[in-house]
């Protein structure tokens, strides 16, 4: 039966894969979206420009929708304000104003950084939450809003990715593309041997899918998404660097001393990598998934290896396109600041 998706930050990278994913199946889409939706499909879209933080913006988009996915969100490099506004504020106006339009469900997509700087393995959905910074704050502050929506009977799925990649994906990830395109070596911190569990984002809208078309019984819960199949840190980055065809390797640089230096750009603004990616890129890192297999019925379909070999591709066909863009999302590459001059270490 098709159904109206109402799909919140659809202009980003996992809003666009989403949208491609449910028109591919027949359903209709809308978007809803501070920034231009600017892609192929929408001439197939109902591609709407508006704020999640207005009131007014997110009524009018609600109306009419079978099903809400929320993946709007200020990232960890916007500022705090923003961050909250949008995170936390723009989730309340969201979901309130979607129930009142008679909206049957919704899927809210919260983030792994909830669980902050992990202390045992698996991560499982019913362990405490700290998030790390202003970013994970939020997402548990908007977890929160959900859990309040659900206890009031309505049914609002949590979902808690790890890092998704795929096409579209670049940010944080570009770094390892580019040199791994410019045939270059990679740093690891420490040795590398750290489990380091990622997503595809084909996975992640297959999951997003289910939660809107399984029994409510089985969806209005809160479920941790990740790859089935994952290995290292050092084995994803040389996934990449193989793919690319130079003969290249990741190269282990001792923690303490790496993480220091990143500290200090990060506070003086010299680097695009935050507290939490610098604090667990050495750590293991990785969630149980299975109240997602036994509760959807869904196993991940690519490995961390595949997941990001797709991405490169992606980059290495779309590389020049973004030549001297930079931004805070993850359609684009973020500033690489001081990062730029360690490229010639390796």
């Amino acid at each position: 039966m098709r159904a109206l998706y109402l799909v919140t930050g659809g202009s980003g990278f996992l809003g666009i894969n989403l949208c491609r994913h449910l028109l591919a199946r027949g359903q209709a889409v809308r978007t809803l979206d501070i920034a231009p939706f600017d892609y192929p499909e929408r001439t197939s879209v109902d591609a709407i420009l508006g704020d999640v933080r207005d009131e007014s913006a997110v009524e009018r988009a609600a109306a009419g929708v079978d099903f809400v996915v929320h993946a709007a969100a200020a990232l960890p490099l916007a500022t705090r304000q923003d961050i909250l506004s949008t995170d936390v504020e723009g989730t309340r106006i969201v979901l309130d104003r979607a129930f009142r339009q008679g909206v049957r469900r919704v899927v809210f997509t919260s983030s792994t950084s909830v669980y902050g700087i992990p202390d045992h393995h698996p991560l499982r959905e019913e362990d405490r939450v700290q998030g790390v910074g202003p970013y994970g704050e939020a997402k548990i502050a908007a977890e929160r809003i959900c859990l309040e929506q659900r206890a009031a009977g309505r049914c609002v799925t949590i979902l808690r990715p790890k890092s998704f990649v795929g096409p579209e994906r670049l940010g944080i990830f570009e770094l390892l593309y580019d040199w791994a395109y410019e045939g270059r070596n990679f740093p690891v911190l420490g040795s590398g041997r750290n489990l380091y569990q990622l997503l595809d984002v084909e996975d992640l809208c297959a999951v997003i899918e289910r939660c809107a078309t399984l029994p409510e019984e089985r969806v209005n819960d809160t479920f941790n998404v990740g790859a089935k199949r994952f290995g290292s840190m050092r084995d994803n980055i040389q996934a990449v660097l193989d793919r690319a065809g130079h003969g290249r390797h990741a190269v282990g640089i001792p923690a303490a001393p790496a993480i220091c230096v990143l500290k200090l750009l990060e506070r003086l603004h010299l680097s695009p990598v935050y507290r939490w990616i610098y604090d667990t890129a050495a750590q293991d890192s990785w969630v149980s998934i299975e109240r997602l297999e036994n509760r959807l019925g869904y196993e991940p379909r690519y490995s961390n290896a595949e997941a990001l070999v797709r991405n490169y591709e992606w980059y290495a066909v779309h590389r020049d396109e973004y030549r001297g863009r930079t931004g805070i999302s993850h359609r684009v590459p973020w500033n690489k600041g001081a990062l730029q001059l360690a490229r010639w270490l390796f």
